[in-house]
Parts: structure tokens; C-alpha cells; sequence
């Protein structure tokens, strides 16, 4: 079903988002990462620290390691070995030296920094009443950089439009991690708030939930990223609860958010559709088949209602669009 790529990614060309992670790791690190060119520095997707094991990044187009000087390296044996207290004075700087405070995001296995930036968390978990009531003895961070890529969704938007109401069809998003769905779906909640002349399609008022604050990245309330003018984001909120909010109080056209999953998800979701407000979601998944036989996902397919699926992927880059499926008929839209 998938054939040759659709679209090429927009490629992001500043480092400030870099730089905004840079923050929370500990001066010696922080050198190390910068002597990195800045050809580099903008390919960078994830800083991985595991206390005595080697310091790992995650680049756009491949996974490196890096030396006590500063250079991408492959052996493992030649890179930066990350210490105990490395790890300490970095979680320091991640949670303000409080992680008491943190306790609902170390339950939930990562913190999310401003911005959007989100740094993902192990070691030992806390049990309680058969949950995870937080996590200790943290052994391994990996810092995920967040960016805004503008026009990201613009070679998509055609695809997703309903010019018949001047609004988006009911869309999922879905890929393997790592491949933009996140920041696509930024980028296509900012065109609509905003509107797009090219496709006749007036502003819409877009209500999201972002409940681990990577959408918008708010700080205090206040969206850090640009997610348009008339959007309106319900920040650190379950996406069940959030949307049922949305939808009772700001009279969205549009609710979007990130990573769906749970059955609640989908019953909030069915109650937003028959509300005759659109949808736009992600989920984690390589194919349809996959996502067909999750109990919860099962049942939104048997709902017959996603008008448009897009399965995105790293074939030339990351936010590749590898695919548009007609929710209808299940075919493939796809040009090129």
C-alpha cells in the first residue's frame, strides 16, 4: 500500500531549539555538545545520557556517539562515558532541583521542559496500589528537542481539506516514533487557526488538548510555540477529560491532539464527532494493520468516521509523508 514518497519534509533551519535544551545539562556537557558544527547541531533530534555508558545523540539521519572532544563517533569505546554525577546535576537543572514536585510527571516517566521539550525518564518505579506511583534512583535521560518547522504541512493540506464546508475531513496521523508526527501536527493546527488563502479556507477556531505541553509548549497557560490565533489549548489536561472540556465550553470547529490510545480517548473522541466538531489525532503505529487490532483503536475504526489517514516516516527525512488513505474507500490518494 505504501509506495514512493509523497511529499519532502521542510528542513529546519535554526538552532534555537537546541540551545533551549542546552539549559538543563551541566556546563561540561553542554561544551561538549556545542563544539558540534552547526550543520550538526541542527540535525539533532535526542541527547540519551545512561550513567557509565556512553553519551549517545540522535540525529536526523543517523544515531552517533559523542568523544570526551566534542566529535561524533561510532565505537562506543571512544565516546564520552556519562557519570553519576552528570546525571545528578543534569536532573537538577530539569526539575529545579525539586523533584518532590515533579512527582505526577516522574509517574508518567518524563518531564516536560519549556518549550515542548520533553525528557523521558527510567530507573526504579515506586509502586502503590498496583501504579506507579513515581520513579527513584533514575539511572538514564533521553532530552528530545522540539521544533517548529513552518510550512511543514503545507504540501499536505490539499489532501486534508473539505472545501465543501471550508474545513479539515476528520484525520489521524499515524507513524513509528521519531518521524514528525508531533510537529506535523503542529504545523497543520497553526495553518488552520490562522486560515489558508491558497485553499479558500477561512480561520478556524482550533481547540487542543495537550496534555504532556509538547503541542504548544505553554508556560503558564501562555502558548511557546506558534499554534495560531485562533487556538485556544487546554495544557496538561488527559485527552478523554480535555476534550469533552473543549467541547463544552469553547465551542471549537476543530479539536486536535497528540498520541491517542486509550478506550477513554475513543469515547471521547465519538462524542466530539457526533458534536459535528472535526477531528485531528495522532497515533504511534508503522500500519494500519497494526493499529486495527488495538482493543481501543478497533473500535474508533469499526466507527467508520477518519475521512483521512497519513502514515508519515524518515525515507527522505524526517515528516516524510509516505501515504494518504481516503478513510472511505481505504485506497491511496497518493501522487508522485
Amino acid at each position: 500500500m505504501i509506495g514512493t514518497p509523497l511529499l519532502r519534509p521542510v528542513r529546519p533551519a535554526q538552532t534555537r531549539p537546541v540551545e533551549e535544551v542546552l539549559t538543563v545539562l551541566p556546563v561540561q556537557l553542554r561544551n561538549l555538545i556545542t563544539r558540534l558544527p552547526p550543520e550538526i547541531l541542527e540535525q539533532l533530534e535526542e541527547i540519551r545520557l545512561r550513567q557509565e555508558r556512553p553519551l549517545a545523540l540522535g540525529l536526523i539521519h543517523r544515531d552517533a556517539f559523542l568523544s570526551p572532544e566534542g566529535n561524533l563517533v561510532s565505537d562506543p569505546e571512544q565516546a564520552y562515558r556519562v557519570s553519576a554525577g552528570d546525571l545528578e546535576r543534569t536532573l537538577q537543572l530539569v526539575t529545579g532541583s525539586s523533584l518532590y514536585a515533579l512527582e505526577e510527571e516522574l509517574r508518567s516517566g518524563y518531564i516536560t521542559l519549556p518549550g515542548g521539550h520533553r525528557v523521558g525518564l527510567t530507573g526504579r518505579a515506586v509502586m502503590e496500589g498496583g501504579r506507579v506511583r513515581t520513579l527513584k534512583y533514575i539511572s538514564s535521560l533521553n532530552i528530545r528537542v522540539s521544533r517548529e518547522v513552518p510550512g511543514l504541512a503545507t504540501p499536505l493540506l490539499p489532501y486534508l481539506i473539505d472545501r465543501q464546508v471550508k474545513s479539515i475531513y476528520h484525520t489521524l496521523i499515524f507513524s513509528p516514533p521519531r518521524c514528525g508526527k508531533t510537529t506535523m501536527l503542529r504545523d497543520i493546527i497553526r495553518q488552520l487557526s490562522n486560515g489558508v488563502p491558497e485553499l479558500d479556507l477561512p480561520g478556524l477556531t482550533v481547540g487542543v488538548v495537550d496534555e504532556r505541553s509538547e503541542l504548544a509548549g505553554c508556560y503558564r497557560g501562555v502558548p511557546q510555540r506558534d499554534v495560531g490565533v485562533r487556538t485556544d489549548v487546554l495544557d496538561g489536561c488527559p485527552k478523554a477529560e480535555g476534550m469533552i472540556m473543549l467541547l463544552r465550553s469553547m465551542a471549537p470547529q476543530v479539536i486536535a491532539t497528540d498520541e491517542i490510545g486509550r478506550e477513554e480517548d475513543i469515547a471521547a473522541l465519538e462524542e466530539v464527532f457526533h458534536a459535528g466538531v472535526r477531528v485531528l489525532v495522532t497515533v504511534h503505529g508503522a500500519s494500519l494493520a497494526e493499529l486495527a487490532v488495538r482493543p481501543a483503536l478497533r473500535h474508533l475504526f469499526k466507527l467508520k468516521v477518519i475521512q483521512r489517514f497519513v502514515l508519515l516516516g524518515r525515507s527522505r527525512g524526517v515528516g516524510t509523508v509516505e501515504d494518504i488513505l481516503d478513510g472511505r474507500t481505504m485506497r491511496s490518494l497518493g501522487v508522485g
